[in-house]
């Protein structure tokens, strides 16, 4: 049910039913559980970003000069609100967040990097990735060690 439902959201009840070997009645309930135990979190429209004017797609690895302070959750509160950040991390390693952006162009790339995120109290430097070709995803979820 959630692999058909990842990959056509919008499918009715009764197909969804059809396609998973159920009745209409027994799959509606099934979805309402999995809706309110918060296995499934919603359904959205997918954006073809660059129809839509956001040309550019970039990911921006970003180290602060400290995590004894109240910079981490200074940083999560003003990412939280850019409009540009469509996703954040916190990572291991040789960077403490990940963020992946989108943007009209180039010049305004530039400005998010400059006027936003280097302005923020705490971060120490910021690298940035342009995503040149989007090869595979963001994707389904892989479910195949449920059946297990």
């Amino acid at each position: 049910m959630l692999d058909h439902l990842q990959r056509s959201g919008r499918m009715p009840t009764t197909e969804l039913a059809a396609a998973v070997g159920l009745s209409a009645t027994p799959c509606a309930r099934r979805l309402e559980a999995m809706m309110e135990s918060g296995v499934i979190e919603g359904f959205g429209a997918r954006l073809d970003r660059r129809k839509i004017g956001l040309s550019v797609e970039v990911f921006v690895l970003v180290r602060l000069i400290s995590h004894s302070d109240q910079s981490p959750d200074r940083f999560v509160t003003k990412v939280e609100a850019m409009e540009p950040v469509i996703a954040c991390w916190a990572l291991t390693g040789d960077h403490d967040f990940m963020l992946q952006a989108v943007l009209p162009d180039v010049e305004a790339l530039n400005r998010f990097i400059a006027e936003d995120l280097m302005r923020i109290e705490g971060v120490r430097d910021v690298r940035t990735n342009l995503v040149l070709r989007n090869i595979k995803g963001p994707g389904p979820l892989p479910l195949s060690h449920l059946a297990e």
